[in-house]
């Protein structure tokens, strides 16, 4: 079971989901490197994937440029294929992906989303629903590039209209149309919902 923090008086780190493939638009990597460096700059230690390609290995470049920390957790086999990049300021191997998703809330004060495919989108979900539970009682800000997201939005909303979703529940996230939102929306306690 994840450890419930209490909501730090300003935020620390963050974790940020991502896809580690290369994207189709160039607008979902400027948009990782601009959130980067706008985490960086504040001196924040960013947690994601470990991942050595796409949003993660961009994201991770520009946080550390900027001057802030880029933290990994990446799962043994993944080591063991190579897929984890080597630049990172700290890597936290773990023995599973469950264990992985624990690691990286656990670590975290706050969440933010970028574009990404299947898992990216599973740990979004995963993260909102462990809002819901009480068992993550941090910012969820969904970065929606380009309205990649538009779609997943639009079925939360689907989701509430049907009461599969209380409405109470609907504010468990918020959306953010840039990078510079995405960060104002985490470190801003006036703006936090929960």
């Amino acid at each position: 079971m994840t450890t419930v923090k209490a909501m730090p008086d300003r935020i620390r780190t963050v974790c940020v989901y991502c896809a580690s493939g290369t994207p189709a638009s160039p607008v979902f990597t400027a948009a990782a490197a601009e959130l980067g460096a706008l985490l960086g700059c504040r001196g924040l230690r960013v947690v994601n994937g470990a991942g050595a390609t796409g949003l993660m290995r961009t994201l991770s470049d520009a946080v550390i440029a900027a001057g802030g920390k880029a933290c990994g957790v990446i799962p043994r086999f993944m080591v063991e294929n190579g897929w984890e990049y080597d630049a990172l300021s700290e890597r936290v191997e773990v023995e599973t992906m469950h264990e992985r998703k624990k690691r990286m809330a656990d670590m975290s004060d706050a969440v933010i989303a970028l574009p990404g495919g299947y898992g990216t989108m599973e740990e979004l979900l995963e993260i909102i629903t462990w809002k819901q539970l009480g068992l993550y009682r941090h910012p969820v800000v969904i970065l929606n590039t380009d309205h990649y997201y538009d779609p997943l939005i639009m079925m939360f909303g689907r989701a509430v209209a049907s009461r599969f979703i209380t409405p109470q529940y609907a504010a468990l996230w918020q959306e953010a149309r840039t990078p510079a939102e995405a960060v104002r929306l985490i470190c801003e306690p006036a703006e936090r919902p929960f």
